[in-house]
Parts: structure tokens; sequence; C-alpha cells
């Protein structure tokens, strides 16, 4: 079992971050000197992964656009002799097989992961979503990778969360196989405290067998009346093995402003450029609270 693709669902209209999304896909929002979806692409490269699926919609050719070559741009930086940008630019066109497909309704994270079939044929394949950044010395989606060439398994990342914020997330049901690693029997979307298996959440990071492309074509719609991809995830686990992983990182939603703007501070304080300026900043604002 190699891991060699991936899928990146982006096709969401980004409503939690209007009225910036209204033209700007969500995923295009620059998060200190990069796009967002950049940062995603990169740990998956990082992972192994040679050839990417992203799933859009129709208003996020900018995605398209920004992972091509610019000639007209790149020859205006030779010739102005600016080196570094020039690498920078053509290195984000470089950095993996990237390919596009839409999709044509908004039916759901599990609708979207279907339209995936043909770009991913036999092969197990990681999904990586399109709101959430990781940060971890191990790139998350390799950890993930790991625990499913391992056991020859799919494979989710969670992490314990706050028993009032479950109803946020996808809870999982488990039994413990290694450290951080566990056997997953069950599991539902958005559960009310009542109803959730574990504090263990899913959070934005799967290695799926192909076997998932059947058991979504027949999924109902679920949760919201769109088609979750949650509960084919639940037929999966239950007639195939399926781990979680405990993935050892920080997660950031960058689908809602304060997740964006944590994410942004975050990462900025470690840009060689912009870090040592805004710790000074941040201590004089400080200073004045």
């Amino acid at each position: 079992m190699k891991v060699r693709k991936a899928v990146i669902p982006a096709a969401g209209l980004g409503t939690r971050m209007l009225p910036a999304t209204k033209t700007v896909p969500k995923e295009m929002l620059p998060m200190v000197d990069k796009p967002v979806i950049q940062y995603i692409i990169e740990e998956a490269v990082a992972s192994g992964i040679e050839d990417i699926l992203i799933v859009t919609n129709r208003a996020k050719s900018a995605m398209d656009d920004y992972f091509d070559y610019y000639p007209e741009l790149e020859t205006r930086l030779n010739q102005a002799g600016k080196d570094k940008e020039l690498a920078e630019v053509r290195g984000a066109a470089d950095l993996a097989n990237i390919f596009y497909v839409r999709q044509k309704e908004t039916k759901g994270l599990g609708h979207a992961i279907g339209r995936a079939r043909r770009f991913v044929g036999d092969e197990p394949f990681a999904v990586l979503l399109g709101d959430d950044i990781m940060r971890a010395k191990k790139p998350v989606t390799l950890q993930l990778v790991e625990a499913a060439e391992k056991y020859g398994a799919s494979a989710v990342g969670v992490q314990r969360v706050a028993t009032e914020a479950i109803s946020r997330y996808s809870s999982v049901k488990i039994a413990p196989l290694e450290e951080r690693v566990f056997s997953v029997s069950d599991m539902n979307e958005k559960p009310s405290p009542e109803q959730m298996f574990s504090n263990y959440a899913i959070l934005g990071r799967y290695v799926l067998t192909p076997d998932i492309f059947d058991i979504l074509e027949r999924v109902k719609p679920g949760y919201g009346g769109e088609i979750q991809l949650t509960d084919g995830l639940r037929e999966l686990c239950q007639n195939s093995r399926m781990v979680a992983v405990d993935f050892e990182g920080r997660r950031y939603d960058t689908g809602n402003l304060n997740g964006f703007l944590e994410a942004t501070i975050d990462f900025a304080l470690d840009h060689p450029a912009a870090g040592p300026w805004l710790r000074g900043f941040l201590k004089e604002k400080a200073a004045q609270l």
C-alpha cells in the first residue's frame, strides 16, 4: 500500500469569511506571504505525494492560475535581477503535478470527494481539507500515511476536543492499538455530548482506500441535506480496517476569522523577515492595552 495521490476539496463558498471571499477564493487568501492552499500543498509534497487533485468550482479559477507559469512576470523579474522573487514565483508552479476538477453542485464534502474517482483509480489516497492548516515537525499527512501503510488500512487524523465543542466535528469510537494510534469501529457527524463516541474528533486529514467511492455513490443526504463524508467513512470503517492517528501538531481552521488570524500570527512570528518586527509590534500593542 503506497500513497502517491492526494485530493484537496476546495469548492466551498467561503461563507464564514465574507465579504472577502465574495470574489477571492478562501483558499487563496494570503497568510503572511503565501495563499492558504500553498501551505496545504507543501504539506502533501513533504509527505511523499506526487499527484494532487484540487476539487474547485466555477468561481475559483484563481487557484489554477496561481499554480501555473506566468511568463510575463517571470521575464520582468529576470530582467530586474530579482532572482529570489523569480524562484518563489516559479517554485509555486513546480511544487507538484496539480490537476483540477469542478464540483458542479454544492452537495457536501462526500460529494466533492466522489468527484475524484477517475483521478484516484484503484489506489489509496490522502485527503487534505482546504480550510485546515497543520503546523507540525513531521507533516500530519505523513503521520497518517505511515500508519495507513503499516496497518494496510484507511486512516483519519484525530485530536481530543472539549465535550462542549464535539458538536462541531465527527466523533470516533476507538480502541487502542499503539501509542497515538487506535482502531476505529464507528463514528458520527456533529453529535451532541450525549451522542458522542469519544472526545476524539476528526480534524481535516484522511488516508482512504478507493472502496470509499462505491460507498459515497449510495450514501443518502445527511446532516444539512448534504452528502456527508462521515456517513461514508462510517460504513467504510464497519466493513474494512480503519485507524485513527492522534497526530502531533497544531491545527488551524483558517475558514473562520479567528483561526485565520491565529495562523497568520503564528506563521508570521516564525518568518525570517517578518518575525522580529512582529514581536516588537505585538509587545508595543500589548503594553497599550
